[in-house]
């Protein structure tokens, strides 16, 4: 069988060479996918093909995949959480130099000099006041979020001599074990805070998340503090901190979303989304998302879904394999159980896993399945989508 995957936007070639070609037919005009793999496209409001069993972001958030939808269907969402993380890394620690030194006012100043190298020179000496910075070691950097991003940021952080806060109350064990210890585990965001010289932020944008950093949290931080957003732009509202630009009680604001609100104003330096803008970054993320969709479609395996649960089980030899997507409810595994034993089939594995409402079963049987029992399982109510592979 060859499965069929549409592209929807240009992905690394480094990428798509990871799907081999005579089990994958990969390209932007592919009909009826069974997958499909995106960067930036938007799909909110797109009706997407009914042979659609997965969709792949090359990156980590994703906002543009209506998620809700998709899992209404039985469709997992990929993303690569961490496949970019050095690339934003790197840009988050240049932004902490371009707050500290004034770098971005500083050479627009030095650019509009003109006149002989004496009156540059007399310029030079009498406008370098106005740039002064400060140093980056004994100062206290707020990460607010420590996932693959947060992690690498806090752990670059001490390299630089800084005192390093991070607040996470969802980390998870893979990241505490690469978390420096010398960064300091805060459990309430109001002390984080209080405490930081410069925050950054690296938390996806969720109901919870929007707005995250307004007039409240902006007044919890010290005169002079710096923000730092390269996450996503609505968990800064953008008006709370244009006011405390203005009040003086903000020192700079550096984020990589430019905005109406934002654009030309003192104090503010904004990047044209560059986080994951490396070559490197691409290629990874390409690797990562090629992978996923390669392993749930040969394989019914599950990683980094964004709304259904990891999920794999090592094949049998000789089994055939059932992959359902399912609502989390009660007796759905019996219900599933009895319609194999009332085909005369025997169970040979079984995995079950949760997540939320969600839920995922992978079922491993001796012999050979009647498409008529997919059907079946389908029909169950709960269920979402099933396939045999």
């Amino acid at each position: 069988m060859t499965f069929r995957i549409r592209t929807l936007n240009a992905i690394s070639h480094n990428g798509l060479s990871r799907l081999p070609k005579d089990e994958f037919e990969v390209g932007s005009d592919v009909a009826d996918p069974d997958a499909l793999m995106l960067r930036s496209a938007n799909l909110h409001g797109v009706e997407i093909p009914a042979s659609v069993l997965a969709v792949a972001r090359a990156g980590a958030g994703t906002n543009n995949i209506p998620i809700a939808d998709y899992s209404a269907r039985g469709i997992p969402v990929f993303n690569t959480p961490g496949a970019n993380a050095n690339a934003v890394k790197e840009l988050v620690v240049a932004a902490l130099f371009l707050a500290a030194r004034n770098i971005v006012p500083a050479a627009a100043f030095a650019h509009r000099l003109d006149g002989d190298a004496a009156s540059m020179d007399k310029a030079v000496e009498a406008g370098k006041k106005s740039y002064v910075g400060f140093e980056l070691p004994g100062r206290t950097l707020g990460v607010i979020g420590l996932g693959a991003i947060g992690v690498e940021v806090a752990n670059a952080a001490t390299s630089l001599g800084m005192r390093v806060l991070g607040y996470d109350p969802g980390i998870t064990v893979e990241h505490a074990w690469k978390l420096s210890s010398l960064v300091e585990h805060v459990t309430n965001l109001d002390q984080l805070l209080k405490r930081a010289d410069i925050i950054t932020l690296h938390v996806p944008l969720v109901d919870g998340t929007r707005g995250l950093i307004g007039t409240d949290a902006l007044a919890k931080l010290r005169k002079s503090a710096v923000v730092i957003n390269f996450a996503r732009g609505p968990i800064v509202d953008e008006a709370a901190v244009v006011d405390a630009l203005e009040s003086g009680h903000l020192r700079a604001y550096i984020c990589d979303f430019p905005s109406p609100a934002l654009n030309k104003r003192d104090k503010v330096v904004t990047l044209p989304h560059l986080g994951a803008s490396t070559g490197e970054a691409e290629e990874n993320c390409a690797r990562m998302a090629a992978d996923q969709l390669r392993d749930f479609l040969l394989e019914g395996t599950i990683v980094n879904a964004v709304n259904f649960p990891n999920a794999s089980l090592a094949r049998g030899e000789g089994t055939s394999r059932i992959a359902i997507a399912n609502s989390n409810v009660p007796n759905m595994v019996g219900q599933i159980s009895t319609l194999l034993a009332t085909a005369g089939l025997n169970i040979a594995d079984l995995l079950n896993k949760s997540r939320g409402e969600l839920a995922y079963t992978i079922v491993d049987v001796e012999g050979t399945v009647p498409a008529t029992l997919v059907t079946q399982i389908r029909g169950i109510d709960g269920v979402l989508s099933a396939r045999l592979i």
